[in-house]
């Protein structure tokens, strides 16, 4: 089970409120005891509900975010509704409320999975073995396997998005990210857009994609042997289903690369599968042709990077006074060099 935190002062919720909409959905429901936050995170915000025999988890976006963004609560719990009767790990929705007056955002409620999430943080304090690590990460692949069978056609799901010109449209969305958020001349970033825009790879048939699947949005068993969850659907969506690999694959540090990435990852832990493995066990289930997946790869790290530098950028543009994110730009540069290595050979 995640740690959670208490509410700040600004964080004042409607009770009674949320009591009624569970009971009109759960007629069994008992009064809320707690209502607590699950800490981390930079989208949308996530609350453990806790009755005396219940457990639910609340999800609505930030104060004053945009919901036609990936803050769009209605988007998301239409995802898992559509997703449910298809792919079993996700949790059961149970309503979705637009009453502002309840918490000041439109926010929906879900059940509670009762598992682990494996995290930077917590993940070496665990002491798994490696085959325990390997088995982790055979069944991420293989339940991402089994998010991109989905037909996407039959489920409705297409209607996500538009999958013609997917990666093109990513492409040029990211690199005109970066440029808007440019401070430092990196030449590895400007070699490396240039290669993503001219670089044509083969065309995939299209699939569900999850957007952010790595360990930290994965559930497990509390022994380790099943995946039972993959959660924060919210930038959900439909096109190569290779994009989505690529960025597992830039999220996966090994532990002989630089020391850094053990601050955000664990799986540089012994016993996790190499990127090649990945690659390979991925290709097997699939039987899709990932000849390109450099090109993914590239794109997913300097897709990284231009998240760093995004963060970068506001710090030195004064709107942020956390140290920390005054200290990026060397990971950025870093995370530049392995993208324009990887257009190179991989």
């Amino acid at each position: 089970m995640e740690k959670t935190v208490p509410l700040s002062d600004k964080e004042v919720f409607d009770i009674p409120g949320i009591n009624y909409l569970l009971k009109n959905f759960i007629p069994d429901a008992k009064p809320i005891q707690s209502i607590t936050r699950f800490p981390g995170g930079y989208s949308n915000l996530t609350y453990s509900i806790q009755t005396d025999s219940q457990q639910f988890v609340m999800r609505m976006a930030p104060p004053g975010a945009n919901i036609k963004s990936a803050h769009d609560m209605e988007r998301e719990y239409k995802v898992l509704q559509l997703l449910k009767p298809h792919f079993g790990q996700v949790p059961q929705t149970i309503i979705y409320s637009t009453d502002t007056g309840i918490t000041g955002a439109s926010f929906y409620i879900m059940e509670q999975l009762d598992g682990v999430i494996l995290r930077a943080h917590n993940a070496p304090k665990m002491n798994l073995s490696p085959t325990q690590f390997e088995h982790c990460s055979k069944q991420l692949i293989e339940t991402l396997v089994q998010l991109h069978a989905i037909d996407i056609n039959k489920t409705g799901l297409i209607n996500l998005g538009k999958p013609e010109g997917y990666v093109n449209r990513q492409v040029a969305g990211w690199i005109k990210r970066y440029y808007g958020a440019e401070t430092n001349k990196i030449e590895a970033m400007n070699t490396v857009a240039e290669w993503l825009t001219q670089y044509q790879p083969k065309a995939q048939e299209a699939a569900l994609l999850h957007n952010d699947f790595k360990y930290d949005n994965i559930v497990f068993n509390k022994d380790f042997t099943k995946v039972i969850g993959v959660l924060d659907w919210e930038m959900a969506t439909v096109g190569d289903p290779l994009m989505d690999l690529g960025a597992m694959l830039a999220y996966w540090f090994e532990d002989n690369e630089e020391p850094i990435f053990k601050q955000y990852n664990c799986t540089w832990l012994p016993g996790n599968l190499t990127r090649n493995e990945i690659i390979s066990l991925y290709a097997s289930l699939t039987k899709r042709d990932v000849s390109d997946i450099h090109f993914y790869y590239a794109f997913g790290l300097f897709k990284n990077a231009v998240i760093a530098q995004q963060i970068y950028h506001r710090y030195k543009q004064g709107f942020s006074t956390d140290e920390r994110f005054g200290a990026l730009l060397p990971l950025i540069e870093l995370l530049g060099r392995k993208a324009l290595k990887a257009t190179r050979h991989y």
